[in-house]
């Protein structure tokens, strides 16, 4: 696994990487930032910035503050679960859906979607849609899941297929998804008092603090497969750690999640590609993942280091100019520039 970087090594790395995260706060752009860098090993260095509310008045955001993780909630939570009932057996990644969700498309003569696998769901290679306004469709959400005659086009990024993988853990482990036991550090239950503040939410007609910003997870009761995840910083970065050091899951199944995929994607994670998220500067194994509220995490095993960066640019509203697309390369670049081997 190799040596891993040290505490001054980390904290040079944090430092080099701050100033554009200082003037997104500074100028407003970004309410607050929580970010930080671990190494194989546990060193780490971390900042936060602004304030995890302006409304109905400005709160410092502080160490142990909750963030909404979005879709994190696919490879920190979501991924590794589904994994782990491989390990055990339960299932295979070469299931059809239908094999353990035998009601799927009951009424169907043929649906496509009960032949499509759980590794498909994972790779998000099974052509089911982006996203739909599940939580506008009335009726039990979960029921129309599974009884929707999906119209199957191209693969593509998909939050209905870890919706569905989503059922799949309740099925199997005979639990809703919000009493999954987690580490600490993540929640489908935070404490308010602690979170940072997201949108005024026109449909519930509330800012949101401490529930779940996404829709469609908060129409499936708050905690779903692709979105409902909370976390800290510290929380997040013990989870990167544990994938940067090969801990999260068995030999084998690390293994099967990094030698899957095509184009963009492993297994849940993104691979490193031309203009993605984790910048140019990062190893060629470097993979990650991004959330809607403003979330991020990603790993590079090649240089031993992985990164967070949490936001709540989704505050006080979504429509608003977007700084990430353009802030989270320049911070991995940054990182990556001031990154010595050890």
């Amino acid at each position: 696994m190799g040596i891993g970087l040290g505490q001054s090594q980390v904290e040079a790395m944090l430092k080099g990487a701050l100033p554009p995260l200082e003037e997104a706060v500074a100028k407003g752009v970004l309410p607050g930032v929580a970010f930080g860098v671990v190494a194989r090993g546990g060193s780490r260095a971390r900042a936060f910035l602004g304030y995890r509310t302006l409304e109905p008045e400005p709160l410092p955001l502080e160490e142990g503050t909750w963030f909404d993780l979005a879709s994190l909630t696919k490879v920190l939570f979501t991924l590794p679960e589904v994994m782990r009932l491989v390990e055990e057996g339960r299932l295979d990644l070469d299931d059809p859906l239908a094999r353990h969700l035998p009601e799927l498309g009951w009424l169907q003569p043929d649906p496509p979607l009960a032949r499509v696998t759980v590794r498909e769901l994972l790779g998000h290679r099974s052509g089911l849609p982006a996203w739909v306004p599940l939580y506008t469709w009335g009726g039990d959400p979960k029921a129309r899941l599974l009884q929707e005659a999906w119209t199957l086009g191209a693969p593509g990024y998909s939050d209905v297929g870890y919706m569905l993988l989503g059922l799949l853990l309740e099925r199997l482990r005979g639990r809703p998804l919000g009493a999954f036991p987690l580490p600490e550090g993540l929640t489908f239950r935070p404490d308010p008092q602690r979170a940072a503040a997201t949108e005024r939410c026109p449909w519930r007609g509330r800012l949101l603090v401490g529930e779940v910003h996404d829709e469609n997870a908060y129409a499936l009761g708050g905690a779903a497969g692709h979105a409902g995840l909370f976390g800290t910083l510290d929380g997040v970065l013990d989870r990167a750690l544990a994938w940067l050091e090969g801990r999260e899951l068995s030999p084998a199944a690390m293994e099967a999640v990094f030698q899957e995929g095509e184009g963009q994607w492993f297994l849940g994670w993104q691979r490193k590609h031309p203009g993605w998220s984790g910048g140019s500067l990062t190893s060629p194994k470097a993979y990650g993942h991004t959330g809607f509220t403003g979330t991020g995490v990603w790993v590079d095993p090649s240089r031993g280091y992985a990164w967070a960066l949490l936001t709540h640019r989704v505050h006080p509203t979504r429509h608003r100019p977007n700084p990430l697309p353009e802030l989270r390369p320049r911070v991995a670049n940054l990182l990556a520039a001031h990154w010595r081997p050890a």
